[in-house]
């Protein structure tokens, strides 16, 4: 009897806990496609799962920091959904690329498409350029179910806490990358030196052979000519003593 109690306690604690941190497994995320490093442009992918067995959901709302504000933001195309990117003037205009822009993305809508119980949903976006001077993109997101359910992924994680109910998605950022090229084109040009030293190599070394080649000939030729005349003195000697 005691250790079937046990066992009962043990696996209603077990299902209590898969209960509870259930929704923590299912929350909007955003995650990159390969890396977001500050200061650079990335292709990040909202995953929306869907949380309800009797609903579906129809709309995802992102809003961006407005503390963070991004230049370029660009949707790709999902079919059965469509996307709505929403721009507000900034207070203070930034420069990009040597251009003034006066307005950042603040608001990406998806609606008209339908995530079934059970299923998920990625929707990518080509940001940039991301903040150089911060670790991480906190995006406040709303998801809208067919029974008009909305369900605030909008609190944010506070170090040392527990995750919240409804976390809001958070874009870790990478350490900024060298600027590209450098590494590259010094390559190319050690490549090209070490090949000019190869040939230059080479070319002495054919150089040093055909001089060697020329010499032999020459000793060569004087071997004949000094055997050819101690031939013509031997037998010059044999005449004059008969």
């Amino acid at each position: 009897m005691k250790t079937s109690r046990v066992s009962l306690a043990a696996a209603l604690a077990a299902g209590a806990v898969l209960v509870l941190s259930g929704p923590a497994f299912a929350h909007v995320s955003v995650q990159p496609a390969g890396e977001a490093a500050k200061g650079g442009y990335a292709v990040i992918n909202f995953k929306v799962p869907n949380e309800r067995d009797n609903a579906s959901t129809t709309q995802l709302e992102v809003n961006f920091p407005i503390d963070q504000p991004l230049t370029s933001v660009m949707p790709q195309d999902i079919p059965g959904w469509t996307v709505n990117v929403e721009k507000t003037k900034l207070d203070k205009p930034l420069t990009v690329h040597g251009k003034q822009i006066n307005e950042a993305v603040t608001k990406v809508t998806w609606t008209g498409g339908k995530i079934e119980p059970g299923k998920f949903q990625q929707f990518p976006l080509s940001v940039g350029k991301l903040p150089d001077n911060a670790d991480q993109m906190v995006f406040k997101a709303i998801q809208t179910y067919d029974n008009n359910e909305v369900v605030r992924w909008i609190e944010e994680t506070k170090a040392g806490a527990p995750e919240p109910q409804a976390p809001a998605p958070v874009l870790k950022l990478a350490a900024a990358k060298a600027a590209d090229g450098h590494d590259d084109a010094a390559k190319p040009a050690t490549d090209a030196k070490s090949a000019d030293g190869a040939a230059k190599d080479t070319h002495d070394e054919a150089t040093a052979t055909s001089g060697s080649d020329t010499t032999a000939r020459t000793l060569g030729i004087v071997g004949i000519v000094v055997g050819l005349g101690g031939l013509a003195f031997g037998i010059a000697s044999r005449r004059r003593a008969s």
